[in-house]
This record gives C-alpha cells, sequence and structure tokens, in this order.
C-alpha cells in the first residue's frame, strides 16, 4: 500500500473540487484563468486537509521505530557495562512492536509534496488571485493600464506583509545569538505569513464555534427561521432597489457617452469594450439609437477623457456585479421562504402528504416518484428534521466546547489537559491508525468549517457571495481561493499544537511531522513560539462569549445596521413588510399560472375544433389536412412547453419598491403589480467573463 493511499487522495480531492467549482462556477461564462486559479486554490487546501491526518499516522509509526532503536541501543549498552557482575540480573525493558499503518507513505515523499503544495498556495495567495482580483476589475482598457492599477490597489496587501517580515527580520539580525541564512529567511517568511493567518483564524473560529451550532438549532424552530426569512427579504428587497437604480444611473451615463463618441472617434474602441460588459438589454437599446454615419467634431462639445472612460468602466464593472448578485440572492430567498411557508403549512395536514404551493413544471424523477414520494417528504420536513438538527446542533455544541477547552490548555504537556491530544495518544498505544486518521480529519475538517462558513456569515456589505447553481460570480471565487490558501496552514498548524504533534510549541522530543518540517523551526522567533502561538489562542474564550451574547449583532443594531434581534420593533417592522413582499410575489406567479393554463386550455380547445372541422370536411379520406393542421399548431405547442418550462422563473418578481403596503383588495394587488419586473437564475455575466480580451 506504499503511495497507494496518498494517490488516491489526490484523486479523491481533485475530483470534489472539480464537483464544488462546477457547483458554484459557471464553466461555459467564467474565463478559463479565473476558473484554473480557483480550482487550483481549492485543490491545494482540500489536499492539506485530507493528506495531513496520513502525516500524522506515519510519523507515529516513525517515532514508534526511533524508540525501539533507542530503547535496544540503551539495552546493549547497559548490558556491556555490567558484564563483569554475574550476580546482577537487569530488567530489561520489552521493544514495542511497531505495526505499520495501512496508509503507510514512504519516507522522502511526503516533505517534497508539502513543499510543493505549501509554497504553490502561499504564490497563488499572495500573488497571483490578488492580481487576478484587482485585474478583472481595473477599469484600464491596456494591459500596462490595468496591471498598474491591480500593483496600486494590491500594495496594501503586500505593505502588510512585507511589514510583518521586516519587523521579525530586524529582530532575528539585532539577535547576537542567530545568525541569518536562507533557511531562517525562509522560517521568517513562513512565520509572518502564519502570523497574519493566525490572527484571522482566531477571529472567525471564535464566532463560528458558537454561531454554527445556534445556526442549527434554530433552524429546527420553522417559526422563527420564517420570520427571519422574511426579515432578510426586506433587507435585501432594499439593496436590490439600490443596485438596481445604480445600474441605471451608470447605463444612462454610458448612454451619454456613447451618443457623444461616434464610430470615427480614437476613444470609440474603449466605449465598444464599456459597451460588452453591459447587460444584453441595455446593449440592445444603446445600438438602436447609435448613428453610425455621423462623424464626430472635434471643435464640437468636450468629449470624455481616458481617465473618464477608464473610471466609468470600473463603475459598470461593479454595478452589473452588484445587479447580478442581488437577483441570485433574492431568487434563493424566495425558493426558501416558500419552502418554509409550504412547512408551515403541512404541519397540520391530517392526510400527511407533503404539498407544494408552487409545483415544478417538470417531471418527477424516479428518486421522487419511489424514494422520495410526498409522504416520506412530508415525514421528514415536518416531523423529522427538526429533531435531527437539534441532535445535529448539540453534537456540534459538545465539540465546539472540546476545541475551546483544548485550544485554552495545549500548551501544558504534564498533564496533558487538551482533549484532542489525550484522544491521539490513547489510540497510539494500540496503533489504531485507522482511528486516528479519522479522528484528525474530523477534528480539521470542524475547523475548517467553523472558520469558512463565518467568512460568508459575515460579509462586510455583502461583497462577496458564495451563490449555488453556477451563480458565483468570478471576484468571489477568487477571494474564496486567497483566503482558503491564508487560512489552512495555520489552522494544520494549530492543529498540530493541539493535538501535541508539533515539538516546537510542546517542548517534547518526538519525530516532527514532515508538515511541521517544511514550516522550519519556529525557535528563530522565540516569542512568536513561546508567546503568540501559545497565548493568543486563548481569546477563542472572550470571543466565544461575546458571540454568544450577540454583542457584535447588537453594536451593528445601534449603529444603524439592522440586524435580525427577535422582539424588535424595527425588527417586527421589517418582518411585516418581509411578508408582505413574499405575499405579493406569491400571488402574482399565482396570476401568471393560471394565465398560462388558461391560454394553453384555449389553444388545445382551438386545435380540436380545427381538427374536428376537417376531419368532416374530408371525411377520414385523407390525412394531409391533418398533418398540416400538427405543423401549423407545433409552433404554439413548442411555445406552452417554454412557458411551462419558465414556471420557476415567475417566481422570481422582483419588486421595486419597498414602501409600507397597508392595502389588501385583489384589484389594488393586480394594478400595481403591473409595476413589478420579473426575475430568474442570472448568470453573473451576460457573455463569457474574458479578463485579458479588452485590448
Amino acid at each position: 500500500m506504499s503511495g497507494v493511499a496518498l494517490a488516491l487522495e489526490v484523486v479523491v480531492v481533485f475530483f470534489l473540487a472539480l464537483f464544488l467549482l462546477h457547483r458554484y462556477g459557471d464553466f461555459r461564462k467564467q474565463h478559463r484563468m479565473v476558473l484554473f486559479a480557483t480550482l487550483l486554490a481549492w485543490f491545494l487546501c482540500f489536499l492539506i486537509v485530507f493528506i495531513l491526518p496520513l502525516d500524522v499516522s506515519t510519523t507515529i509509526y516513525n517515532q514508534c521505530k526511533i524508540d525501539n532503536q533507542v530503547h535496544q541501543a540503551a539495552s546493549k549498552t547497559f548490558s556491556r557495562d555490567n558484564s563483569s557482575n554475574t550476580s546482577v540480573f537487569p530488567t530489561q525493558r520489552v521493544v514495542k512492536a511497531c505495526h505499520k499503518p495501512w496508509s503507510y507513505i514512504p519516507d522522502g515523499i511526503l516533505p517534497v509534496f508539502w513543499r510543493v503544495v505549501y509554497w504553490t498556495s502561499q504564490s497563488l495567495t499572495w500573488l497571483l488571485i490578488p492580481f487576478m482580483q484587482s485585474y478583472a476589475r481595473s477599469g484600464g482598457f491596456s494591459i500596462s493600464g490595468k496591471t498598474k492599477t491591480a500593483l496600486i490597489e494590491n500594495a496594501i496587501y503586500y505593505g502588510t506583509y512585507l511589514l510583518i517580515f521586516c519587523s521579525l527580520l530586524i529582530y532575528v539580525a539585532v539577535t547576537p545569538k542567530w545568525h541569518l541564512t536562507w533557511s531562517d529567511l525562509r522560517t521568517i517568511g513562513i512565520t509572518a505569513a502564519n502570523t497574519w493567518g493566525l490572527f484571522l483564524l482566531v477571529l472567525l473560529l471564535g464566532y463560528g464555534l458558537v454561531e454554527i451550532p445556534r445556526s442549527y438549532w434554530r433552524a429546527s424552530c420553522h417559526g422563527q427561521l420564517l420570520a427571519k426569512t422574511y426579515f432578510k427579504a426586506a433587507k435585501l428587497m432594499t439593496e436590490k432597489a439600490d443596485a438596481e437604480e445604480n445600474l441605471e444611473d451608470v447605463m444612462e451615463d454610458v448612454r451619454t457617452v456613447n451618443e457623444k463618441i461616434k464610430y470615427n472617434h480614437p476613444l470609440r474602441k474603449c466605449i465598444d469594450t464599456i459597451l460588452k460588459k453591459c447587460p444584453a438589454e441595455y446593449q440592445e437599446k444603446m445600438g438602436r439609437n447609435m448613428d453610425d454615419y455621423e462623424d464626430f467634431d472635434d471643435k464640437g462639445n468636450p468629449y470624455p477623457s481616458k481617465k473618464s472612460l477608464v473610471k466609468l468602466h470600473k463603475q459598470v464593472i461593479y454595478a452589473v456585479q452588484r445587479h447580478n448578485r442581488t437577483q441570485v440572492q433574492w431568487q434563493i430567498l424566495l425558493d426558501e421562504a416558500f419552502h418554509l411557508e409550504d412547512v408551515a403549512k403541512n404541519e397540520t395536514s391530517s392526510t400527511h402528504q407533503f404539498v407544494h404551493s408552487f409545483p415544478s413544471a417538470e417531471p418527477p424523477g424516479w428518486v421522487s416518484k419511489y424514494l422520495y414520494t410526498p409522504t416520506v417528504e412530508w415525514y421528514w420536513e415536518c416531523v423529522f428534521r427538526r429533531w435531527c438538527y437539534r441532535v445535529l446542533a448539540v453534537v456540534l455544541c459538545v465539540f465546539s466546547a472540546a476545541v475551546v477547552w483544548s485550544e485554552c490548555t495545549f500548551f501544558s504537556t504534564q498533564p496533558v489537559l487538551s482533549l484532542f491530544a489525550v484522544f491521539i495518544q490513547l489510540a497510539e498505544r494500540d496503533y489504531n491508525y485507522v482511528y486516528i486518521e479519522m479522528a484528525c480529519f474530523v477534528t480539521i475538517f470542524f475547523l475548517c468549517y467553523c472558520v469558512y462558513s463565518t467568512v460568508f456569515r459575515i460579509r462586510v456589505f455583502n461583497y462577496y457571495y458564495l451563490a449555488p447553481h453556477h451563480q458565483t460570480d468570478a471576484y468571489s471565487l477568487q477571494f474564496s481561493g486567497m483566503l482558503f490558501c491564508r487560512l489552512t496552514p495555520p489552522l494544520c498548524l494549530n492543529f498540530l499544537g493541539v493535538i501535541h504533534m508539533d515539538s516546537t510549541i510542546s517542548h517534547q522530543k518526538r519525530q516532527p511531522t514532515a508538515y511541521n518540517s517544511i514550516m522550519g523551526s519556529m525557535q528563530v522567533l522565540s516569542f512568536i513560539a513561546n508567546g503568540f502561538y501559545i497565548y493568543y489562542p486563548m481569546l477563542i474564550v472572550l470571543l466565544c462569549i461575546a458571540t454568544y451574547f450577540s454583542l457584535g449583532t447588537r453594536c451593528l443594531n445601534l449603529l444603524g445596521f439592522q440586524q435580525f434581534m427577535g422582539e424588535n420593533d424595527l425588527t417586527s417592522d421589517l418582518v411585516d413588510e418581509g411578508r408582505e413582499l413574499i405575499r405579493r410575489v406569491a400571488f402574482v406567479f399565482r396570476k401568471k399560472k393560471r394565465q398560462r393554463t388558461e391560454d394553453g386550455e384555449s389553444r388545445r380547445r382551438e386545435w380540436r375544433e380545427r381538427y374536428s372541422e376537417q376531419r368532416e370536411r374530408y371525411g377520414g379520406r385523407s390525412r394531409s389536412a391533418y398533418s398540416e393542421l400538427k405543423e401549423t399548431d407545433s409552433s404554439g405547442t413548442d411555445t406552452g412547453r417554454a412557458q411551462s418550462r419558465r414556471d420557476r422563473s415567475d417566481k422570481a418578481e422582483l419588486l421595486q419598491d419597498v414602501e409600507p403596503l397597508d392595502f389588501t383588495g385583489e384589484e389594488q394587488l393586480e394594478a400595481d403589480n403591473r409595476r413589478y419586473a420579473g426575475g430568474h437564475y442570472l448568470s453573473t455575466s451576460a457573455s463569457r467573463a474574458r479578463i485579458f480580451d479588452d485590448v
């Protein structure tokens, strides 16, 4: 099995990363470089999480062999020193039998593997991905202009990293006992990156350890979850309306510039580049109003400068991205609200059959037809799901408590207080490598889930958003890859310290893991290894307490950022407003669906009448008329099928106004709903996002 487990996990991790990228990204419309960079970043980070347990089990086996060699050498020395004394029979220590793990990786493979994985991921997160992000959103029209803008925007990232690195370099340089070598410089760079990552890691982990179990517990309470969904709908409606208004303003500026700069103007290529980034409907409107035969006049009205066009180009990119993101979020929120309303209605059903308010027009698959039947769906949604969520919340709460305790006590080796270290050491005595690897993987996976999910729960102005159904924009994909590469190495290093496999922190004389050997000896910076890495994680306790009492939410609410606070006047108003918004969307969808059904019935009735008329005329002797009738009616049938496929899209009627709604009549609802535009699942870009095609 030498190396087979490693190769198998590499293949599995690759397809896992590819599957997740296909779920969140769009292979057909997003640029290949964006997809490749994101796939590589996710793949490398997942590799660290999956391969590190194999490194731990291999290190335990190598430590056992080293202990046996030391014991045998000590036994021979003791026997040689006491050979002249025949009356003494020393008690010799029995050598333990070392069992090779099933996933044993031969010596020399893991160090090379970790070196390639670590330095490639660091190059991505500190150099390539930040540059690609800024390059993609830059408003420049040339490679040099985009490159200059990207370097300026990333100066803060590079400056932060260089500041930490230079500070540590000065500390080592002024310390008399240290002599700078290439290995020391490499260790300083790794330490600087891990210090930055650990600083952010503890902040995110402290929030996730409390909020994730609590979110699963709240998910079991349908009433509270539905109220929160209404609250989010009211807030998102305001943001969506603002995004649409901003897009309209930017498109108006583009239209004005498009009319001023004619086809033979030197800056016309820049205008064409801007128009390619606009939504398709705006491109059609601007194209109809463009007179290509009118020359520009240098002595006429002043023309915009190239600098102003660069600024406008950047505004267009941001406005379109924001508009598409809010459309996707609104559609996902609508689906969630409709589902929760269906659950609330079906809870009192006496037939125990789950009925959807808006059933899908597509025929059910074999899973829905034979396995996940309406009866099974009712029992799962209305009975078992809430209890499963509560049990899961309790299990996650216990796991979070174990993580907090271990983070605060992992520096104590005598006695061993870290719970995860105790579990690993107990399994090490029996050489239960399967248990060791599973325990390591589950622990690392839980830590990663707490950290990464927190990033997308706490979104600064909702700027980054990972949306399924291929709806995540390129900027969010790159941001997630960059963040994963920055947080995964310090997270794994912290995990090795928690289970006492990092000799730098535990101060134990044992074989280091191959991952630790790549990181280098942190003793080059003793105040980091013996101070920051040990005592800074204790802040998790304070962060967990603050999260439990929702101090951050309360502060944001006081500052004017509306947050869901339960019993609160402002929260109740937004919940009522969101409920009314969802009700009006449901009304519009039912009306369109009823109208479509009536249209279909009228078409079928007309077809039967025409068929009967032709049959009476020809008396059944010729089928040419019947064939002609089918051909003429095929276009109407195809149209009806296309309309049925748009049933899901009608649920996303996007409301333009968020004013209080104080009327109830269907006539008034119908009159007001004429102002609303229908929404649907939107791709994050109207055409393929070609980063390097603007020149």
